[in-house]
């Protein structure tokens, strides 16, 4: 592997289209979907001036990590599915794994036809040039960028309260600055930023495989009155959000506490506010105890 973080992720995401064109396993589908993503925050956010060529690049991985997204999300609807231990409706628990996993069969299909030999081909080729063009481009502070993004306000009437909108925000900006950050040069700084990232990211994507587990079940199954399975469900998205919110809060204090002296506190302040003082609200979804 190269040593330039830079040339890594090229270098990683080849390696990745490779294997999952082989065998499309949840392993290889996240690690290509990953990989991909972390191609397209690096162009986006450290190389912005993309060239045609990119930008040609970027449109023929965007329709795979697509299909492969779609793969993603089953496979952790259904690892959740299966460590739900619980006896409520066994018999719909059942169908309803079948169901996700007859659908898994259908998109795996549809991703295979994606991932044809010579759509292959051209991808590897253009990454190889890419990654040649981008050597010598010049490339902005990746901490001083991550921090940037993640300070962003996520919504312009967002005022003092926590959504389930606002929480998939902070877990999809919190990733794509988590690699931004990881290009910086090793530091202290460096780690612990990402350590916090890491695992306010973590909490917020438990929460989302829960939530959409729940979705698909209410939609297959009916609302809390009409199946205990899906009222469970619904109460241990309840306790993954609380837990999920309790990071985000964590973070930002921590956040607050590493920020250099120069940089303005901003949003990240008044988040740290807002978490704080447990201004919380979740948006369709009924109260849930403690799971």
């Amino acid at each position: 592997m190269s040593k330039n973080p830079i040339q890594s992720v090229f270098h990683k995401l080849e390696r990745d289209l490779v294997k999952v064109s082989a065998r499309r396993n949840a392993e290889t589908v996240h690690r290509f979907r990953s990989a991909a993503r972390r191609l397209e925050t690096l162009l986006d956010e450290l190389l912005p001036k993309q060239e045609r060529a990119q930008h040609k690049l970027l449109k023929a991985l965007g329709r795979i990590r697509k299909r492969a997204g779609k793969l993603r999300d089953l496979d952790v609807q259904l690892a959740a599915l299966r460590s739900l231990k619980i006896p409520q409706e066994p018999r719909r628990k059942s169908q309803l794994m079948n169901s996700l996993i007859e659908l898994r069969a259908e998109h795996e299909k549809k991703l295979r036809k994606t991932l044809n030999k010579q759509d292959v081909s051209d991808i590897r080729k253009r990454l190889k040039r890419a990654a040649k063009d981008v050597k010598s481009a010049p490339v902005g502070n990746p901490l001083a960028v991550a921090r940037k993004m993640l300070g962003q306000p996520p919504h312009p009437d967002a005022r003092g309260t926590l959504t389930e909108d606002l929480l998939h925000h902070y877990r999809i900006i919190g990733k794509r600055a988590r690699y931004i950050a990881e290009l910086a040069p090793p530091s202290a700084e460096a780690t612990e930023f990402i350590t916090q990232l890491k695992r306010m990211q973590d909490a917020a994507g438990d929460w989302h495989d829960w939530f959409t587990l729940t979705h698909t079940a209410a939609k297959r199954l009916g609302d809390v009155h009409e199946s205990s399975l899906v009222a469970v469900l619904h109460n241990v998205t309840g306790a993954k959000f609380r837990n999920a919110v309790t990071a985000l809060s964590g973070l930002r204090v921590k956040l607050t506490a590493l920020k250099p002296a120069h940089e303005p506190a901003s949003e990240s302040a008044a988040l740290t506010r807002r978490g704080t003082q447990g201004q919380v609200r979740r948006t369709a979804q009924p109260t849930a105890t403690a799971a």
